[in-house]
């Protein structure tokens, strides 16, 4: 498995080696232990300029996942994240936890993105969250559970951001 981590901004701090641990814990969760991931980290304006060239969206938004493998074509490369540091910032403060914490939490979003989960159904979205929760709980110390927040006890909209946090509101998870 190799995670590459390249850090594209300078508005918050952040640790490469940290979120390359974290994806590679998620890979390994989920089979994939001999994936490759990218995970780039940006700025506001880098993700939305990226979320409308290839969603149409024209807003920011916390995490975008492209998965690289074509169906039935066996590839070690499982795809790239791209997470807006800035959008993780503030939606670490408006849930007083950790920025490396939310950062934890959008890498693992990404790379079950990048597996295959989907977070547009209640249902679907309700697994994905599920699942974020063990990866991110396993064998460690509990994160703040202000960080679940609203995850796990409602459903996401229709249409939903792309990490489609149903506890999205302005400024938070949802796209801007």
């Amino acid at each position: 498995m190799a995670v590459m981590v390249v850090n594209r901004q300078r508005r918050a701090t952040v640790s490469p080696a940290r979120l390359a641990r974290v994806a590679g814990r998620a890979l390994a969760a989920l089979g994939r232990a001999l994936g490759d991931v990218d995970v780039l980290v940006v700025d506001d304006a880098v993700i939305k300029r990226l979320n409308g060239r290839h969603r149409g969206v024209g807003r920011r938004t916390d995490v975008l996942a492209f998965p690289l493998q074509a169906p039935g074509i066996p590839s070690p490369l499982v795809g790239q994240i791209v997470i807006s540091a800035e959008t993780a910032r503030r939606q670490a403060r408006r849930l007083k936890v950790p920025l490396a914490t939310e950062l934890d939490l959008l890498v693992t979003h990404g790379v079950l993105h990048l597996v295959g989960y989907d977070d547009r159904d209640p249902v679907e979205a309700r697994l994905m969250h599920e699942r974020e929760r063990e990866i991110l709980t396993a064998g460690r110390r509990q994160p703040p559970a202000r960080l679940w927040q609203g995850l796990l006890d409602t459903a996401a909209p229709a249409g939903a951001s792309v990490s489609g946090h149903p506890r999205s509101t302005s400024g938070s998870r949802a796209p801007q």
